[in-house]
C-alpha cells in the first residue's frame, strides 16, 4: 500500500517517467519480496498508464482551448487577407512545424494555387500552382481527404511534377501534412503543415489540423460573405450617390427650365435666358442664329461645323447644343450639366421662332400698308396715314423709299427687309426678285447704298438699291416708287451691281430718269465752283470751259475764237480742272459737264427756268 502511495504523490507531482523507477528500486533495496516487488511493478504500470491518459487529456484541452482562441480570433477578423494569414500563422504554432500554408481552389484554371504562406524562403514556392491530383496538395483538393507524408520524395501515392518537386526542394520540406478546406461538399482549398525534417504525423495532429481547418473555412466562407455584402453596401451607396445626383441635377434643371420659361413669358429675350445659364452652368456662352451669326457673345470661327442637331457634343471645354435649324448654343466651361444647356437651346429656339412668327406677322402687315401706299394712296391718304400710325409709322416725317433688286433667296430677303424695317420703325414689301422700303431719313444715295451694301452681305450675293426722297405725304410714295426703280434699273444697266444710288448720284441719268428734273440741282452739281469762282473773281472761266468744247477739246482753236493768247486758255483750263477735280475730261463726266453747260446756257437765255420741267 506504501508503494501505491507513492505512485500516487509522483502522479500529482506530474513526475516524469524515470522517476516511477523510484518506489521499486527502494523496496529492492531493502530486501523486499518477490511477490511485493511484482505488486509495485503492477502499480508503477497503472501509474504510467494513468499518467499518458493525463497527459493526452491535458494535451487535448491544450488544443481545444487553441482551437477556441482560434476561433475567436477568426470571428473577430474582417479582413479576408487578415483571416487567411491568421489561420496559416496559428497552424504553424498549433502543429509545431517549420512552415504552414494555404492553397486555395481557382474555378477558371481548374487548379489550385499558393494563397498564404508561413515560415516559407523560398520565392518559387510562394508562386507555386498545384494541378488537382499533382503533388501532395493537389491530392487532397481532388479527394477532399487529408494525407501526411512523413518523407515527401520518398512517397509515390501520389503524382509528382517537376515543377511541384522543385518548388518543394527548395524550400526545403520532408515531412508534409494536408487536409481540406471544406464548404459542404465543397473543397475551397487546402491546409498544410510542413516540417524540414522526417517526420510521422500522428494522428491527433491529423485531427488538429482538420479542426483549425474546418473553423477556417467557415472564417473564409464568413469573410468572402462579409467582403461580398460590403461590396454590395459599397455598389447600393454608390448607385443611392448617383440617383440623388440625377435627381438633384434633374431638379435643378427644372428650376432653370422654369426661370427661363417664366424669363419668356414676362417678355424676355436671349439675352436673359443666356444670363440665367452662365449664372446656374457658369462659364461664358454664345448664341448662334441658323447662319452662325452670334445672338449673343462671340465664337472661334468653325464651331458651328461640329453642332449635331438635336444633340450636346463636347469639344474640349465647349459644350455644343444644336436646336436644328433655329439657334446653337456654345458654353465654354469645364463641367457642366448637359440637361440645362439643352433646355436652354429649346427656350432659345422657341423664343426665335416666337418672334419670328411676330416678325412675319406684322411684317405682312406692313407690306400691305406698303403696297396700298404705291398702288392706291391717292384713294384715301387719310386712311393709310392712320394705319401707319397704328404701326408706330409717321408719314409726315420725312422719309426716303428704297427698291432693292436681287437674284434668288426671296424669302430671306423678305425676312431681312422686314428686320430692317422694323428696327428702323418703317415699312417693307417683297415684291418678286425685289424688296421695298419705306424708311425715315431725308438722304435717298445714303439710304440707298446702306441697303445694297448691307442686304448683299445677308445675300451673299449682289443687291442694287435705287432710292428717291424725301417724302412727307403719303400721295408721294407712287411717284416716289417709280423713281427708285428706274434708279436702280439704271444702276443695274450701267453696270454699276450690288451698288446704291438717288437720282442724285446718278447725274445727268438721273436727270433724264428723275420724276422732278432739277435742271438747276444738275447744273449747280456739275458746274457750280466754276460758276462761283466767276462771279467772286470777275474771271472768265465757263465761257471759255464752252468755247473750249465747242471747239473739240482744241486750245489753240478755242485761243482763236475768244482772242485770246493759247498760254491763257492752258492756264483757265487748269484752273478749271482745279476746281472740278481730276477725271472732268473722262468721256462720261465731260458728257455731264457739257449737257450743263447747255442747259445753263438756255436756262440764262430764259427759254426754261430752274424750276423741274
Amino acid at each position: 500500500m506504501d508503494g501505491s502511495l507513492a505512485f500516487l504523490d509522483l502522479l500529482a507531482r506530474e513526475a516524469s517517467a524515470v522517476e516511477f523507477e523510484g518506489p521499486i528500486l527502494k523496496a529492492r533495496a531493502e530486501g523486499a519480496s518477490p511477490q511485493v516487488l511484482e505488486e509495485l511493478e503492477e502499480a508503477k504500470l497503472r501509474a504510467l498508464k494513468v499518467r499518458a491518459l493525463l497527459r493526452r487529456r491535458a494535451r487535448r484541452e491544450a488544443e481545444l482551448s487553441a482551437l477556441y482562441d482560434t476561433a475567436g480570433d477568426l470571428a473577430g477578423l474582417r479582413d479576408l487577407d487578415a483571416v487567411l494569414e491568421a489561420i496559416v500563422h496559428r497552424a504553424r504554432q498549433l502543429l509545431g512545424t517549420d512552415t504552414a500554408y494555404m492553397t486555395l481552389h481557382d474555378p477558371d484554371r481548374g487548379d489550385t494555387y499558393m494563397r498564404v504562406t508561413d515560415g516559407s524562403i523560398s520565392a518559387a514556392f510562394r508562386v507555386l500552382r498545384l494541378a488537382m491530383g499533382a503533388g501532395l496538395g493537389g491530392l487532397v483538393a481532388q479527394t477532399a481527404t487529408p494525407y501526411s507524408t512523413a518523407d515527401y520524395f520518398a512517397d509515390a501515392r501520389f503524382r509528382h511534377t517537376a515543377e511541384i518537386d522543385h518548388a518543394v526542394k527548395e524550400e526545403g520540406l520532408v515531412a508534409i501534412l494536408g487536409v481540406p478546406l471544406r464548404l459542404g461538399r465543397r473543397v475551397i482549398g487546402v491546409l498544410m503543415a510542413a516540417n524540414r525534417s522526417a517526420r510521422p504525423f500522428a494522428q491527433e495532429e491529423v485531427s488538429l489540423l482538420a479542426s483549425l481547418a474546418a473553423h477556417a473555412a467557415v472564417a473564409i466562407d464568413n469573410a468572402r460573405l462579409l467582403q461580398e455584402t460590403r461590396n454590395a453596401l459599397d455598389e447600393l451607396s454608390h448607385a443611392h450617390r448617383i440617383a440623388r445626383e440625377h435627381s438633384d441635377a434633374v431638379e435643378r434643371a427644372a428650376l432653370a427650365h422654369d426661370r427661363m420659361t417664366g424669363l419668356v413669358l414676362r417678355g424676355g429675350g436671349i439675352e436673359d435666358v443666356a444670363a440665367v445659364v452662365t449664372e446656374v452652368l457658369g462659364g461664358t456662352l454664345a448664341v448662334l442664329d441658323e447662319t452662325g451669326r452670334p445672338l449673343v457673345g462671340e465664337v472661334e470661327d468653325g464651331v458651328l461645323e461640329q453642332a449635331v442637331p438635336g444633340r450636346t457634343v463636347r469639344r474640349g471645354n465647349l459644350m455644343i447644343s444644336a436646336s436644328a435649324p433655329l439657334c446653337t448654343l456654345v458654353l465654354r466651361s469645364d463641367d457642366a450639366d448637359e440637361r440645362i444647356l439643352e433646355r436652354a437651346a429649346l427656350v432659345c429656339a422657341l423664343l426665335l421662332l416666337f418672334r419670328r412668327s411676330v416678325a412675319e406677322a406684322e411684317g405682312r402687315v406692313r407690306g400691305e400698308l406698303l403696297d396700298d401706299l404705291i398702288s392706291r394712296a391717292a384713294d384715301d391718304p387719310r386712311g393709310l396715314t392712320d394705319r401707319a400710325r397704328r404701326l408706330g409709322v409717321d408719314l409726315s416725317a420725312p422719309h426716303v423709299l428704297v427698291v432693292a433688286r436681287h437674284e434668288g433667296q426671296r424669302e430671306r430677303a423678305a425676312f431681312w427687309a422686314s428686320s430692317h424695317a422694323a428696327i428702323s420703325r418703317g415699312l417693307a414689301a417683297a415684291r418678286g426678285q425685289e424688296v421695298v422700303l419705306l424708311v425715315p431719313g431725308s438722304d435717298p444715295g445714303a439710304a440707298a447704298q446702306r441697303v445694297a451694301s448691307e442686304l448683299s452681305a445677308s445675300l451673299g450675293s449682289a443687291a442694287t438699291a435705287g432710292a428717291s426722297g424725301p417724302i412727307t405725304e403719303p400721295t408721294h410714295v407712287p411717284r416716289a416708287h417709280r423713281e427708285a426703280l428706274r434708279c436702280a434699273e439704271s444702276l443695274m444697266a450701267l453696270g454699276r451691281a450690288g451698288d446704291g444710288a438717288s437720282a442724285a448720284e446718278l447725274g445727268f441719268v438721273g436727270l433724264l430718269i428723275g420724276e422732278g428734273r432739277d435742271v438747276g440741282a444738275f447744273v449747280s452739281a456739275a458746274l457750280g465752283p466754276v460758276v462761283d469762282y466767276d462771279e467772286r473773281r470777275g474771271t472768265a472761266l465757263l465761257s471759255t470751259l464752252a468755247a473750249y468744247f465747242a471747239q473739240g477739246g482744241s486750245p489753240s482753236r478755242t485761243a482763236e475764237v475768244m482772242h485770246i493768247h493759247v498760254n491763257t486758255v492752258t492756264q483757265r483750263l487748269d484752273r478749271v480742272g482745279r476746281l472740278l477735280g481730276d477725271g472732268w475730261q473722262e468721256p462720261e463726266r465731260a458728257l455731264e459737264i457739257q449737257l450743263a453747260l447747255r442747259l445753263r446756257h438756255i436756262s440764262t437765255a430764259g427759254t426754261v427756268g430752274p424750276t423741274p420741267i
